[in-house]
């Protein structure tokens, strides 16, 4: 057995004790993470080593496609093996094929998802503080007998489940961006907000997934900002419009690259943190969401069939700029940092729209 084959089933073994079984082939024995990258006028999909190398893995003789989203989707045990062994290389030695992470632009890892699908308010502490902001329409701490009976042929509650039930809404592929890239203000739209969240990005085609099987289904992880437009319409039309709250243009930041599962382990077990211009505005934990990760991908595999590449969003802890007392909203000249342990840290800054 192989170097490379021990390493696999110890970071599985680690993974189901915490609940979560991973896509099989990857391998933990080297840890990096993956993002696309341009260089000049040519973009490639990248491995990361450490903190600052990036191997171009069309240049590697790894066989691998021209994207992110091509990789995930051909995903298998040589191709895992390959890349563990290349990142382990790549520690003793950087190849000729490898770059400084300085001298390249780093790209959305995954730019083209056939679905991007987040959840509203699936922490108590986020729930509560848009209700003591006025925005009580479908707060998630709100349980009536409704809710009680789930969501028929989607959610079925067990008599003792007390929680609302999940919520998603898609946000269009449109709004994605990268790390380091501006967020760029709409035009007479002022109260622009802050989200920092986990988003799991899909390894393998899922459709009606169990919840204890939906660890399978995982390639890995991003940090992401859930930018948000809380300006209501003013015409009042058909209550929350998620168009216009979350899809504008670069109100998607993700990254600051792709996460393979097996370097992470569980995903309830993560700190969540986001910084405005330095000051601490949320500071929470994966494990305070209402329905975890696994709940999530059985609730929206449901209802479409995800596909690889695919990203959910996990939803945001408390503090956002909506709820503070005054609000505070992103301006021009903001610099924010969401940052998810092991995953890594997204900078954006903000700008006024030209």
């Amino acid at each position: 057995m192989t170097w490379v084959r021990i390493a696999a089933i110890a970071a599985l073994t680690l993974a189901s004790a915490a609940g979560f079984v991973t896509l099989a082939a990857q391998d933990a024995s080297e840890p990096y993470k993956l993002g696309m990258f341009r260089l000049d006028t040519r973009t490639f999909p990248g491995l990361v080593v450490g903190n600052d190398v990036v191997v171009d893995l069309t240049r590697a003789g790894v066989n691998a496609p021209a994207t992110l989203r091509e990789l995930v989707a051909r995903w298998d045990p040589a191709m895992a093996g390959r890349l563990a062994r290349l990142a382990a290389e790549t520690r003793q030695k950087a190849p000729a094929f490898a770059v400084k992470l300085s001298q390249v632009k780093t790209l959305p890892p995954i730019a083209d998802p056939n679905a991007i699908l987040m959840a509203a308010r699936n922490y108590v502490e986020h729930a509560s503080e848009m209700a003591q902001a006025g925005r009580t329409l479908g707060t998630t701490t709100v349980v009536d007998e409704k809710v009680r009976v789930g969501i028929p042929g989607l959610w079925t509650r067990k008599p003792d489940d007390a929680r609302g039930n999940p919520f998603l809404f898609p946000k269009l592929k449109s709004s994605l961006s990268a790390d380091g890239d501006p967020i760029i203000l709409p035009p007479g739209r002022e109260h622009i907000d802050y989200e920092c969240e986990l988003a799991v990005v899909i390894g393998k085609t899922a459709k009606r997934v169990p919840v204890d099987r939906a660890g399978e289904y995982i390639f890995g992880y991003m940090a992401m900002t859930d930018v948000s437009d809380r300006e209501d319409r003013a015409d009042g039309r058909y209550g929350s419009d998620w168009l216009i709250s979350k899809s504008h243009d670069t109100f998607g930041p993700i990254g600051p690259f792709l996460v393979p599962a097996a370097f992470v382990g569980d995903p309830q077990k993560l700190a969540v943190k986001y910084t405005l211009n330095g000051k601490v505005m949320q500071d929470g934990s994966t494990e305070l969401m209402i329905h975890g990760v696994a709940e999530l991908i059985a609730y929206a595999s449901s209802i479409a069939t995800l596909q690889p590449g695919d990203m959910i969003g996990t939803g945001t802890p408390g503090g956002v700029g909506e709820a503070r007392v005054p609000p505070v909203y992103l301006k021009a000249g903001d610099k924010g940092v969401c940052s998810i342990e092991k995953i890594g840290s997204l900078t954006n800054a903000v700008q006024a729209a030209r």
